[in-house]
């Protein structure tokens, strides 16, 4: 299987989430082996961002990557996009410290990529696999991974009330990408919107780009998309983290309560962990006993 790019350059403009700002972004093709980065164009000089774990920042209510004034923030709608698409080499170019929110769900992206096009690159794909399981527990969240021939998906949530518990399985594909996980939006609690807002963050937010719960129900007038929308969205969050491997994995991820705080802490704990993400000639390797990583926080994660 060959890598892929996009075949030509597209520009879109759309509000940004948390900072409220109309922000032009700019899609370009890139060469095979380069990888995905961001670059904020409204920085003269500044280099251009890698997608690595390693450049992670924040992950409040958000995956922020970069340095100091340097940075580019809710990127990770755009990451799942190209995870759904099996895309390996792009440069998104930004006026501004976060990417446009569109929507809430990661569908806008999805057409921008596909409007351009994708053009394979005469290098292989550089997949890695997993040589034993590995899981990473934060309190009462979790992440459990397991050795696959592809990537799939099994995602749990419990929030109570409203939205309740709900859960999704999912085989990574284009076509189950488009179908099923795309166009499920962000979410949060209407209580928290303000507290959100006081932080500076959320300024952007309304029913036209998140789900809002309130106390008696969905305060979207259109309703949900599907019936365990929370649900997807979740999986729609941690493909896009998945990306900050720097590699496309392949795997089965087990995901309880997860959160962009997890999903990062999850991917850095991998590929930190020895001999666990192999290229597939090495799959042959002798099996070691699974390594359960625990970490205990005392703040309380946001919501999504």
């Amino acid at each position: 299987m060959l890598q892929k790019t996009i075949n030509t350059e597209i520009r879109a403009r759309g509000l940004g989430l948390h900072t409220g700002r109309e922000l032009t972004v700019l899609l370009k093709p890139a060469p095979a082996g380069s990888g995905l980065s961001l670059k904020r164009s409204d920085l003269p000089g500044a280099p251009a961002l890698k997608v690595l774990a390693d450049n992670v920042t924040g992950t409040t209510l958000a995956t922020t990557l970069g340095r100091g004034e340097n940075s580019v923030s809710t990127i990770e709608h755009f990451l799942s996009a190209l995870v759904g698409l099996g895309v390996d080499n792009i440069l998104a170019e930004v006026d501004g410290p976060e990417l446009p929110v569109f929507d809430g769900s990661a569908a806008e992206w999805l057409r921008l990529i596909n409007e351009a096009g994708l053009v394979t690159q005469a290098v292989p794909r550089l997949f890695k696999t997993l040589a034993r399981p590995f899981s990473l527990t934060l309190d009462d969240k979790s992440i459990e991974a397991r050795p696959a021939g592809r990537l799939s998906v099994e995602g749990h949530i419990d929030f109570g009330g409203f939205i309740g518990r709900q859960s999704f399985y999912f085989v990574v594909s284009p076509a189950a990408y488009a179908a099923e996980i795309s166009r499920a939006r962000t979410f949060c609690l209407a209580q928290d919107v303000e507290n959100m807002q006081r932080r500076g963050l959320a300024k952007g937010g309304s029913l036209d780009n998140a789900v809002v719960v309130g106390d008696d129900g969905l305060l979207n007038p259109e309703g949900l998309r599907f019936r365990d929308e929370f649900v997807r969205h979740k999986i729609l969050d941690f493909l896009g983290d998945l990306a900050l491997a720097g590699a496309p994995l392949l795997g089965h991820f087990i995901l309880h309560k997860p959160g962009h705080e997890l999903n990062c802490c999850f991917v850095r704990a991998a590929l930190a962990e020895p001999g666990l993400l192999i290229a597939p000639e090495s799959r042959n390797r002798r099996p070691a006993r699974p390594r359960v990583l625990e970490f205990f926080r005392d703040e309380v994660l946001t919501l999504a």
